[in-house]
């Protein structure tokens, strides 16, 4: 009976050591954004904490750690990301407007006891979707992303089915109701909905726009913030890369983020329904 007591206590004891070294915290995932926000300011990757083996993405690409923008010194403008504790994940929005070359990013790190062991971006610039980083940079910025009171937050599942619904309206079905807010104004590239931050706008689409699939969908959920950021791709395994961004207060939509990668090489067809400058 001793045996198999000391052995219980071993086995329990054991579990939760392993849990100690694989469980996020917000603590670790905000010094994880940090040092990459560092490290794309210098160029120098080794500002990070990287795991032995680390997956390099760029564009939904794989590429390697020699080859990405994070290479490159950016004068960082301005930055917001969200934190998945659940997941071991963050998002880290991205704003360059100085230096020659204007960017908007969207960076996705995954963590492993502390340890970066996926870096994967979305780089917007000239040609991408209403690309404009001067006037992204203007009405992010002004935009207030505290983290949210408990009454004012929604479940992680809540926030998934937010952006789901926002794509299946806006693509595909005029039958799905998505929680849209008032106010609420949706930023594309660097065009907004709500320049004058007036009450009564809305983030709604008069949907659908098409009959379009949009795949490949994955998420980093922050509850605390209200936020789900989505990666996917437009029309099929090889469309546009995208990114979308979701603030949600009391389970509805306040602000909504897009960054779109254009692989065409052709310049982009704006619609006539795009966002008002």
């Amino acid at each position: 009976m001793i045996r198999i007591i000391v052995g219980i206590a071993i086995l329990l004891s054991s579990t939760a050591f392993l849990r100690a070294q694989t469980e996020c915290t917000r603590s670790m995932l905000q010094a994880a954004t940090d040092s990459y926000i560092a490290a794309q300011t210098a160029g120098d990757l080794s500002k990070m904490s990287l795991a032995p083996k680390v997956k390099y993405s760029e564009n939904m690409q794989d590429t390697t750690k020699e080859k990405g923008l994070w290479n490159t010194a950016l004068p960082i403008a301005f930055h917001r990301s969200i934190l998945d504790v659940a997941r071991c994940k963050t998002f880290s929005e991205v704003i360059v407007t100085e230096g020659g070359h204007p960017y908007v990013i969207g960076t996705r790190l995954t963590l492993k006891d502390g340890q970066v062991t996926e870096i994967d971006s979305l780089v917007t610039d000239k040609d991408d979707w209403l690309f404009n980083a001067q006037d992204y940079l203007k009405y992010s910025k002004a935009e207030d992303w505290p983290v949210l009171p408990v009454d004012d937050r929604v479940s992680r599942q809540d926030l998934i089915d937010a952006g789901n619904q926002y794509f299946d309206f806006v693509f595909m079905d005029k039958g799905i109701r998505p929680p849209w807010g008032t106010p609420c104004a949706r930023l594309e590239g660097g065009a907004y909905t709500n320049p004058k931050n007036e009450n009564k706008d809305t983030c709604q689409i008069p949907g659908p726009l098409g009959n379009m699939f949009i795949v490949n969908r994955s998420y980093v959920v922050d509850e605390e913030m209200g936020a789900v950021n989505v990666f996917c791709r437009f029309g099929s395994g090889t469309g546009m890369p995208d990114s979308h961004t979701f603030r949600l207060v009391n389970g509805r939509y306040r602000w909504i983020h897009t960054l779109s990668v254009n692989l065409t090489g052709k310049p982009v067809v704006v619609p006539k329904s795009k966002p008002e400058d």
